[in-house]
């Protein structure tokens, strides 16, 4: 390992291996921490029983912060050094998997997930900026730039892995204690090996910018969340939905009069850096609720061994590792709008296949052409997404692009499982109620199904027929009305990542080149 003067830690002339090495453990980390859930859900379901939208809040109470805050953690590398994030992250990310691993019910899970969560929005941004800071060469920033993106999905690889092997094994507490100790490992390499860099010239808090973002994201997202189970007319979700518009509003108001914006809305002007961002929404989305789905559909549905989907995620994700070679070389070669555009119809293409598989095939073989398509997809998309937005901004103001970057894919990603899940267990729920009502079943055995479709909804009553022959007649109407409402998220997402194809193919024309200042496009 090598180290540099500190007289070059805030201008990243140079990147060390420590600094390389440090960057790259660290967004593996987040994103084992951000995977690890979904491989757990059909074990989360039959130990800590949750009900109605409690099994989504496992998932986006680690992805809630990382949304809410990647703008924040951002400008705090760029003001205070980078090096103080990655340590800090992974130490805070260590002990959330620590409660994580210790809960005892539902509530102390989303308790330890979000302070994982909170790790994890530090080490996103700050590990990419970190890397990009240090670059000297567009060659050199696109190489690590892909280098980035397949540790990424390394994480994505490994944590269903971790998942599958520790729950067949163990417990699935014991995938929380891994990663504890992977999150000190990566503390301890950053603060040991990492070069410090930073870009404080004309940057300061955005008190008013964190807050109208944290709180309209919220709003937000609890919306989407808890509509399925409250009703989305009932006040709550009306009212959520309402300041959700109101906080967001008063964000591009507050950042337009910020003397140091949290986010540079003059970034967006620049137009391959706006459909990036446009498309990281979207695809990522439509990349995560997929993921969401299968994992829905493996675990909690049909009730298959943890190892299977984690074999189904090794899919989604490692991918993008044997792909390293080749994608590092298409970003310096392909037009953006290309790279992007196939990545998504491949996205569209797995999706749209996945939706026709009748839920009562169990075989793993069905599922390797669609998902193989889906990870093939996500390996060429997320790379082009962070180079396509990272390499249009000068290097000083690489903290706020890959911040603002990081924000929209998590976002899209947050959306995923939220969007998804309501709107396939909304549409469950519809069904095995039409589906109960028209059967000639006992009227004793319809208020039964009705009464726990009411309490805990379409899965709880998936579960509960499973395991009790006393209910076993509700299970195929269960099982059928799980199977269409995910087949509609699958088509959802397939849908949003052939629009995202469309704008990506018809707006970005030519190769992405950086340029001085982004209000120069």
């Amino acid at each position: 390992m090598t180290t540099e003067p500190a007289a070059r830690t805030a201008t990243g002339r140079g990147l060390t291996t420590g600094t390389l090495v440090a960057g790259l453990l660290a967004v593996c980390l987040a994103q084992i921490g951000l995977a690890i859930p979904a491989t757990l859900n059909g074990l989360f379901q039959s130990d800590l029983h949750p009900v109605g939208s409690q099994l989504t809040w496992i998932s986006d109470a680690f992805l809630l912060p990382v949304a809410v805050l990647e703008l924040t953690f951002g400008l705090l590398g760029d003001l205070f050094g980078r090096k103080r994030l990655l340590v800090g992250g992974a130490s805070l990310l260590a002990v959330g998997e620590l409660v994580s691993a210790t809960a005892s019910g539902i509530h102390q899970l989303w308790a330890g997930q979000a302070l994982a969560g909170l790790g994890a929005a530090a080490l996103f941004p700050t590990s990419l900026a970190i890397l990009a800071a240090g670059t000297t060469s567009p060659a050199q920033r696109a190489r690590v730039i892909a280098m980035w993106a397949a540790l990424l999905s390394t994480g994505g690889f490994l944590a269903p892995l971790l998942g599958g092997i520790t729950a067949t094994y163990g417990s699935w507490r014991w995938s929380f204690v891994v990663v504890t100790a992977i999150a000190a490992a990566s503390a301890a390499v950053s603060a040991l090996f990492a070069v410090n860099s930073s870009a404080p010239a004309g940057r300061s808090l955005d008190v008013a910018g964190q807050l109208t973002i944290g709180l309209g994201l919220f709003s937000l997202l609890y919306a989407i969340i808890q509509g399925p189970t409250d009703g989305w007319a009932s006040p709550s979700i009306v009212v959520a939905f309402v300041l959700a518009a109101v906080f967001l509003a008063a964000f591009v108001l507050a950042e337009k009069r910020a003397k140091s914006p949290l986010l540079r809305l003059d970034l967006f002007r620049n137009r391959a850096f706006a459909v990036a961002s446009v498309v990281a929404v979207v695809g990522m989305f439509a990349f995560l609720g997929t993921a969401y789905a299968v994992s829905i559909r493996l675990g909690p549905v049909q009730d298959q061994a943890p190892m299977r989907t984690a074999l189904a995620f090794v899919l989604l994700n490692g991918i993008t590792l044997v792909m390293l070679p080749l994608t590092e070389r298409l970003l310096t070669t392909a037009a953006p709008g290309l790279l992007l555009g196939a990545g998504l119809l491949l996205i569209a293409a797995g999706d749209y296949w996945a939706a026709i598989l009748p839920i009562t095939d169990s075989t793993f073989t069905s599922l390797i052409l669609p998902l193989g398509l889906v990870g093939l997809g996500f390996a060429i998309t997320v790379s082009s997404i962070t180079a396509t937005a990272v390499n249009t901004v000068p290097v000083h103001l690489a903290g706020m692009a890959s911040a603002t970057t990081n924000l929209l894919r998590d976002f899209g990603f947050t959306l995923g499982p939220a969007v998804i899940g309501a709107v396939a267990l909304s549409r469950a729920a519809n069904n095995f109620s039409d589906s109960l009502h028209n059967s000639a079943l006992p009227a004793a055995l319809k208020g039964a199904g009705t009464a726990v479709l009411e309490e805990g909804g379409p899965l709880a009553v998936n579960g509960a027929s499973a395991a009790s022959p006393k209910l076993a007649d509700l299970h195929p109407l269960a099982l059928d009305a799980l199977g269409h409402g995910y087949s509609i998220g699958f088509i959802v997402c397939g849908s949003a990542a052939l629009l995202s194809a469309l704008l990506a193919l018809i707006t970005l024309h030519s190769r992405t080149t950086p340029h001085a200042d982004p209000t120069e496009r």
